[in-house]
């Protein structure tokens, strides 16, 4: 789920790339979100590529 989300996808594109219904990732989300203590999407790309689960110029 991270990874998809440093790569700058919505949460509609994520449900489809993983064949999920929207609300069911907006769940995952916000999950990852709390186990991390994030606050938004932009620190979870920072975090994604500090600990290399995201490298610049992988494919959106």
């Amino acid at each position: 789920m991270l990874r998809l989300l440093a790569r700058g996808l919505s949460n509609g594109e994520i449900a489809r790339e993983l064949v999920l219904g929207e609300a069911t990732v907006k769940t995952h989300v916000a999950r990852v979100f709390q186990k991390l203590d994030l606050h938004d999407r932009a620190q979870a790309v920072v975090l994604a590529y500090e600990t290399g689960l995201a490298t610049p110029g992988e494919a959106a």
